[in-house]
This record gives C-alpha cells, structure tokens and sequence, in this order.
C-alpha cells in the first residue's frame, strides 16, 4: 500500500474482512454524500470490496474524470488502481450492495448487487450528484453461490459500449476505469479478473421499486417513492398528484431513450426490469450489439434463444418493464385500488403515443426534414420497408443520405430506391441536419471483438484506444482508420454472451 493512504477502524464485514486492515486513499477530488445508505438498510448491505491480488490500470478515462473534478494526475496511476479495485476506499464513501428484484426474460426474481459496490455519491462543484460502482468487487449476501467478481472482456465491452453512447448523445451510465486484478475468474475457461467503475445518475431501477413493494411495507415504498423523486424529479414533489406525475415521467424518459437506441441500431440484449434505471440512463451493457443490416428480428445474445429482447421488440418490452413498475406504485397512486388502477392504465396507454414522438422526431432528423408534411410516414415506412428487404448497412445508408447524392452500392440501384429517394428529394432534406443526426462512426461488432481480443490475449490496448479515439467524435468522417466505417460481411451469425 502507497505510504499516503490511512487506516480506517470499523468491524468485521460479511466478507470476513476486519475494516482495520482496509485502506482509504488520499485527497482524489471525490466530494461523497451518501443519500441512498441513509435509506432503511433493507434496501441494501453494508459491505466492502474485497480486495484483489495485483491491480493494474488498463483503461482510464481521463475527460469523465476532469467533468467530475476528480484528480487525474493521482488517479491514473498505481494509486488509483488500488482505488478502482476496492483495495482502498475513498474518504466519504460508504461502500454498500443494493438490493433489487426483477423480472429476468420475463419471471419474477429477488436480486441485488450479487458483484458490485456502491461506493457512494459523488457531488461535483455544480451540484450534480453521481454514484459511484466497482463492478466485479467480491461476493454479497445477493451473489447467489456466484462468486461476485468479472472478467476483463466483458468488463471492457461495457466501457467500449457506454462510451459510444455518450459520444452518440443517448443517456447513458458512463466507465471511469477498468483494472486487472491479477486474479483469474472461472467461468468455462478461466478469464483474466477486472474490475470496472461506473458512473450513474443513480442505480435506482425499476427492480428497485419491485423489491420495495415485494417487502409489502407501504411506508418502505413511500420512502423509496419520495426519495427517487427527490434525486431525479424533484419539480414533481410539488404537484397534486407527485406520484402519477413521477410514473408519467419516467414512462417519458423511457419512451425517449428507446427511441434514440432505435435510431442508431442499438440492442441492448437484455431489458430485464432490474436493468431499467428510472432515471432514464441505459444501465447495464451485457450482450448488447449495434445492427449492421436493418431487420426488426435481429438479436445477439446467445442467451436470448426466442428473440424476447430482440431489437423490434424494444418498445413493447420497455412499456411491459413499465407495466411492471406501475404495479409498484399502485398503493400510492389514487385511494382506491380502482382508481388506482384506472390512473395507471392511462399512464401506460399513452406510452405508445409518447415513444411514437419521440421516434418520429429522430426519424425526421435523420431524413433532414424539420416541419410535418402530408405524406412524411409514408416517405419513413417506405424507406424501412425497403431496408428490411435489400439490407444495405443501416448506419451507412443515411450517413450516405445526407450527401445528397444516390448512395454507392449495387443495392441502391433498384427503381424502387430510386424513386423513393427522388420522392425524398423532392421533401427538401436540411442535408446538415442529417449529418449531426446520423453517425458516421458506431461500435461496430468486429471491430468491438478485436480490440477485446487484443486486451484479453495479449494485453495489447493500443487497437482499444484507437477505437475509442474512433468513437469520440462519431458525427465526422475522419476517423483514423477507414475500417471503422465498414459493415461486417454479408452471411454469418455474430452472438454476444452475458459478463455473468
């Protein structure tokens, strides 16, 4: 341990680890004040990283650190690999694990952070409030048998992927750092361990609130209610009815965040309601994927085996996820169970109608058009009809569009295409509009594989930092490598596997 670092005294947590022996680190920039371990504690355990072998900075992310007014000079090094692999704690955190449900591919499930830490919350200068999570930490009362740690790979797809989000302009949890243990995790083969940190408006899910309602405690649900309010929708507090507001605002959130994953081609794989944040931030990037060529049926993950998740079905399971949050509120949302009832059903009929605005209004800046026309749902079906059919690249496709000229390629010359695009236009496109709305650059899969395969085998992160490089600015055609703009090659089926 670094010199600079302190003792902490305490007592013995339920990994069998005497707090007297755990470390804190010095001065980082961290300003915790931990709001949600000053909830009941049935909502979570109090309970420490476990420490690991060797930690090792692979990644870290020097412009997310610099936004939170964290110190980077200290934290990217040795110092700070202690830190983001839970061998010493900042002052101020509070590390716990938190307790959630879930309805996982559909079935009801009591969870909770079974590999992951919450540190605490971190206050920035301005006010915003962000947690802070180890994930691959160590063992919790929630790990169920698991052994609550992850593997390098997956834990770098998450980085890869929620950075790409964020350079795309979608809410997203964002990666601080992901270190190697210098410990290997079991799975079929064993794996070299990694710890990554997250960075989250908060944890709270939609899971969160199945857990509270399932402890049948009105006032424990209240509490959670008001305190989620509070943190993420505080100018609902101040409405007649603050419940129902909050469902609609969340319903909202969702409805958008959706829409912006299917504009950009975006599979999250697994839409289990414990990885719904009701902050509206995409949470939880497992076997999640963008799509080459366009089709409603596409799926990835290897253990999604009927497609319940797959990229089409996106809103109907996000307003199924909702319905499933709504239930918890019912005993908050009206006196009666009836009118309870009535108010919800309401809240999740208009879900349809709010998704479709939202979608429309990113479909029509995709296509450059900026006013409603006649005719405009026609020029989008047409247009997504005809992709399904040809399955030219989706992301390639309207970048090519906003060049104004007939896109390149054998499949773009059919007269079906040209007389849709002659009739497109005729519309009057706003050709940079298009090109701030459709990304020259995403996170392709091969090119996402190859710099896994790269960090995982040989422990080359050059092809990962050149990808990220890639990612950063993904509205411009330069980046540095012309790869990164090809599709994968027509035939073959790519999967993605779950970081469990």
């Amino acid at each position: 341990m670094h010199a600079a670092e302190k003792e902490i005294s305490g007592h013995v947590g339920v990994n069998g680890i005497n707090s007297s022996t755990m470390k804190t680190a010095p001065a980082t920039g961290w300003n915790f004040d931990n709001t949600y371990a000053r909830l009941p504690e049935v909502f979570f355990e109090r309970v420490r990283p476990l420490p690991v072998k060797a930690p090792q900075l692979v990644i870290f992310n020097s412009a997310l650190a610099a936004d939170l007014g964290l110190n980077s000079k200290m934290l990217n090094s040795p110092e700070g690999a202690q830190i983001f692999a839970g061998n010493s704690v900042p002052d101020g955190a509070q590390p716990i694990a938190q307790a959630y449900a879930g309805h996982q591919f559909g079935r009801f499930t009591m969870l909770g952070d079974g590999r992951a830490n919450l540190l605490g919350e971190h206050v920035t200068a301005d006010g915003r409030r962000f947690d802070f999570q180890l994930k691959g930490s160590g063992p919790s009362a929630f790990s169920r048998r698991g052994d609550g740690r992850a593997a390098l790979g997956p834990m770098l797809r998450e980085y890869i992927i929620s950075e790409a989000m964020f350079g795309l302009g979608i809410p997203t949890t964002r990666s601080l750092a992901v270190v190697l243990t210098g410990e290997n995790v079991f799975r079929e083969d064993p794996l070299p361990g990694a710890v990554l940190t997250r960075v989250a408006a908060s944890h709270i899910r939609v899971g969160t609130f199945e857990y509270a309602a399932a402890q049948e405690n009105p006032a424990l649900l209240k509490t959670l209610a008001d305190y989620t309010i509070a943190r993420h929708y505080p100018e609902l507090a101040r409405q007649p009815e603050p419940y129902l507001a909050f469902l609609c605002s969340v319903i909202d959130a969702q409805a958008r965040l959706i829409a912006q994953w299917m504009h950009v081609g975006f599979i999250h794989g697994v839409m289990n309601t414990d990885n719904m944040a009701v902050s509206g931030e995409t949470i939880d990037y497992g076997p999640c994927a963008f799509m080459d060529r366009y089709s409603l049926a596409t799926v990835f993950s290897s253990i999604d085996q009927h497609g319940r998740y797959a990229y089409g079905n996106q809103p109907s399971i996000a307003q199924w996820n909702l319905t499933r949050f709504a239930e918890t509120l019912l005993p908050l949302l009206a006196p009666s169970p009836e009118e309870a009832a009535a108010n919800a059903t309401a809240a999740l009929e208009a879900f349809t109608t709010v998704f479709e605005r939202h979608w429309l209004n990113g479909i029509k800046a995709k296509l450059g058009l900026s006013d409603d026309k006649p005719g405009d749902i026609e020029l989008f079906t047409e247009l997504l009809k005809w992709m399904e059919a040809a399955k030219p690249d989706t992301t390639n496709t309207f970048r090519q569009l906003s060049r104004g000229t007939l896109p390149e390629g054998d499949a773009f010359g059919g007269e079906l295409f040209k007389a849709w695009h002659e009739k497109w236009l005729r519309r009057g496109p706003d050709f940079a509009l298009m090109r701030l709305s459709n990304p020259a650059v995403i996170p392709r899969n091969e090119r996402v594989e190859e710099a896994l395969k790269a960090a995982t085998e040989s422990r080359d992160y050059s092809v990962l930092n050149d990808l990220l490089e890639a990612l950063r600015d993904p509205y411009t055609d330069r980046p540095r490598d012309p790869k990164y703009l090809r599709p994968a090659p027509q035939g073959g089926h790519y999967q993605t596997f779950c970081g469990t």
